[in-house]
């Protein structure tokens, strides 16, 4: 089994997926972020390999610690690679982790090809196995307002993607109204 791969970038795929050159060999690896890479590029990856009748597929990830959580979604009922690196491509692995610690089952339905069904099962499967690395109690109580904000501006007709866009790198207050303004005020910059 590949477990790690250092190379240069040759191609990046629409579809997320790149084509790695190590010592000359050409590896095509999914990743597990929505990245884009140069060519040329140096990169270093955690693989994760898939080996099935038709075909080897190789999973990359930049950190251990998304390799792991990526392997700890697959052992969910319903849940595929193509499914869990959806999730890891939509969240952070620490904010994923944070909506399944705190039952956000909402949230975790935001991920493309997760209906409420299956994002019940993994927040059912997973809540009390995961580690959230450095996450306190008002930090949960800050991702559950996230989530309850989230939910109201797809309500209004905003994409998660836009949402995401906009919302990057702030921070939100507590008071859940005031976390909706800040958000619509965000995205009316836009």
């Amino acid at each position: 089994m590949i477990g790690w791969l250092r190379g240069r970038v040759v191609h990046q795929h629409l579809n997320g997926a790149i084509v790695l050159d190590v010592n000359g060999v050409g590896y095509e690896v999914h990743l597990g972020s929505s990245q884009s890479y140069r060519s040329g590029e140096d990169l270093e990856l955690f693989i994760y390999t898939v080996v099935r009748a038709d075909a080897i597929v190789l999973y990359g990830f930049e950190t251990y610690a998304d390799r792991e959580f990526f392997e700890l979604l697959l052992v969910t009922p319903g849940v595929g690679p193509s499914t869990a690196l959806a999730a890891l491509r939509t969240m952070s692995t620490n904010e994923l982790a944070g909506a399944i610690e705190c039952g956000d089952v909402k949230r975790v339905a935001t991920i493309p090809g997760i209906g409420a069904k299956t994002a019940s099962r993994i927040v059912l499967e997973l809540k009390g196995k995961l580690v959230v690395s450095g996450i306190d109690d008002s930090e949960r109580a800050l991702l559950r307002v996230s989530g309850e904000i989230d939910d109201a501006l797809r309500g209004l007709g905003y994409s998660s993607q836009e949402i995401r866009g906009a919302l990057e790198g702030v921070d939100l207050p507590e008071d859940e109204a005031q976390a909706l303004r800040v958000a619509l005020h965000r995205l009316g910059r836009r």
